[in-house]
């Protein structure tokens, strides 16, 4: 395969063309200067929810320590890679830096920790799940355009977020929120999103995976010589400290790191390119159609890749530091909740307002959808102010 003659391409066929668009759920005016793509792109950058990832737990809460990745931080790696991975492969990197820089909007503070508890919460009432609170975000809860809720972005932006993980149907039945915004939009459950959502997919995984590598190190869960035996870490640390035997610990493990993306994305292109060969897609439609996704590891660096996630699942993400601090945030989100249910006064007065226009359900959806645009300090800050005990999350 001739990666080098793939990279010389422009817009492939199979490619989204934002001229070809479906559209958007309210019809607008097209811009004289940007692309729908485009458009969408900026409205994310712009949107309240985008500001808001500054402080949101990616693994280590904001005040742990200055270089630790945010969620802002993590969404801006994964559009760069997304990107880089869109271009290689004749793909519209506008749509796919979009998809990037939208997936995790829906995040509650405090990372996964935050999604569990709200989840337990939320289960009389249909769960909670990032990827469909993040549909909610772009779709209602960004209030700040004067003919409709949400961004009202492309039907292409949003089925990108939406199949984010792919086709609906290949987990068993979605939950409500993710069927309710695949029927408002009119997006099949069965099938795969675009080229581009595909590459904003993977470029999350490479992004977190070496990343987290690198937070790891820095917050000394594990040192260097803990990656010599895990696959591709200890292959791409041999090779490191081969050519540059005196080198330091610090120095090396950011070595190691930039191996490990440019391995990983070199890795998905060259799939890519086999795979869309072999498919020989003549349209957007073909790789929807597809059997398998069009963009993914190769077999032998999925093995590799899925090796790296059980490293950091075994020594960072259960690490009882990591464990101590997430138990504590849980607790704090659940205590919210607990009080803001009970007591929609103690909610803003725009807030109260939405928990008393419906039902139970919708009463818990609306303290939900607040509690999950909280940043991981306003939820602190909350809490302080809610309660007379607040755990320190250090």
């Amino acid at each position: 395969m001739d990666v080098a003659a793939w990279i010389e391409r422009r817009r492939a066929p199979y490619a989204a063309d934002p001229k070809k668009s479906r559209g958007r759920l309210v019809a607008e005016s097209a811009s004289p200067t940007r692309t729908d793509f485009q458009r969408d792109r900026d409205r994310v950058l712009h949107s309240t929810a985008f500001r808001r990832l500054k402080h949101k737990t990616q693994v280590f809460v904001y005040h742990e320590g200055d270089h630790y990745r945010t969620r802002l931080t993590h969404t801006l790696e994964v559009a760069q890679i997304a990107r880089s991975i869109a271009r290689a492969l004749g793909l519209d990197e506008d749509l796919a830096e979009t998809i990037a820089l939208a997936h995790d909007i829906g995040h509650p503070p405090f990372g996964h920790a935050g999604e569990r508890a709200l989840d337990g919460l939320m289960e009389p009432y249909g769960g909670f799940d990032h990827n469909a609170q993040t549909l909610r975000v772009l779709m209602r809860l960004e209030r700040r355009y004067a003919e409709f809720d949400g961004l009202n972005l492309t039907f292409e932006s949003l089925e990108g977020v939406l199949k984010h993980n792919g086709p609906l149907d290949a987990f068993g039945a979605p939950k409500a929120a993710i069927a309710d915004a695949a029927e408002r939009l009119g997006a099949p459950f069965a099938g795969h999103a675009s080229g581009e959502a595909q590459a904003a997919a993977i470029a999350d995984d490479i992004a977190y995976d070496a990343h987290d590598v690198d937070d790891g190190l820095r917050a000394r869960l594990f040192v260097l010589d803990d990656v010599a035996d895990a696959p591709l870490l200890g292959d791409i640390l041999s090779e490191v400290r081969g050519r540059y035997p005196a080198l330091d610990d610090h120095r090396a493990g950011h070595e190691v790191v930039r191996r490990v993306i440019t391995r990983l994305v070199e890795d998905a292109i060259a799939e890519g390119a086999r795979r869309i060969d072999a498919l020989a897609p003549a349209s957007l439609e073909d790789v929807r159609a597809s059997a398998e996704p069009v963009i993914a590891f190769s077999k032998p660096m999925a093995e590799q890749e899925r090796e790296v996630k059980r490293f950091l699942r075994a020594r960072m993400y259960r690490h009882p530091r990591v464990d101590r601090v997430m138990k504590d945030a849980a607790g704090i989100v659940s205590d919210l909740f607990g009080r803001y249910f009970a007591d929609p006064s103690a909610l803003p007065a725009d807030w109260a307002r939405e928990a008393g226009m419906g039902g139970e359900t919708s009463h818990a959806r609306a303290v939900a959808d607040f509690i999950a645009g909280m940043t991981d300090r306003y939820a602190i800050d909350e809490h302080r102010r809610l309660f007379d005990l607040t755990p320190d999350l250090l």
